[in-house]
């Protein structure tokens, strides 16, 4: 009786070291099913249909949560109908189960660009420096957009008013 509460209590942090570890499946361990449906989403985003596009995506991630693609796939759509809030946090979804994602990280610092997030952008950048260090197209991507900045006009500040 007196080993019943070590024991216990072993179990217990065992168990509880091993559940996040368990629920997360390696990349090539993504339900078949799941991949197909971001490929076909990723179709339709290279044919400018955002709609199918973010359906066949959402079909993806609810039969595999784990699918990261699908998650940065939604962020690249969200981008295109120019919710960058929802990029932003699509990428999340993603960098939460991959954090040096590149391509989730570059989405990621696009959109915050578009919401003047400059500073947080290049955050991003510094890290896909970090992650990129031979460079990598994502690290161009980013850069290029952080000196181009904002293109959508409610992005930019406001012009000051000028006085007469």
């Amino acid at each position: 009786m007196r080993f019943v509460a070590p024991v216990l209590a072993a179990s217990l942090a065992a168990l509880a070291f091993s559940a996040p570890v368990s629920g997360q499946a390696p990349d090539d361990q993504i339900a078949p099913k799941s991949v197909q449906l971001q490929k076909q989403g990723e179709s339709f985003l290279g044919a400018g249909k955002f709609d199918q596009a973010e359906d066949a995506l959402e079909a993806s991630l609810a039969v595999d949560p784990r699918n990261r693609w699908a998650f940065v796939e939604l962020a690249r759509v969200a981008e295109k109908q120019q919710l960058f809030g929802k990029a932003v946090r699509m990428a999340n979804k993603a960098l939460l189960l991959e954090p040096n994602d590149p391509d989730a990280i570059a989405v990621q610092g696009e959109a915050m660009v578009e919401l003047g997030a400059i500073a947080r952008a290049q955050a991003n950048l510094q890290k896909l420096q970090t992650i990129c260090a031979k460079g990598c197209s994502q690290l161009s991507q980013l850069s290029a957009a952080i000196t181009r900045g904002p293109t959508v006009a409610s992005a930019k500040p406001p012009a000051s008013p000028k006085s007469n």
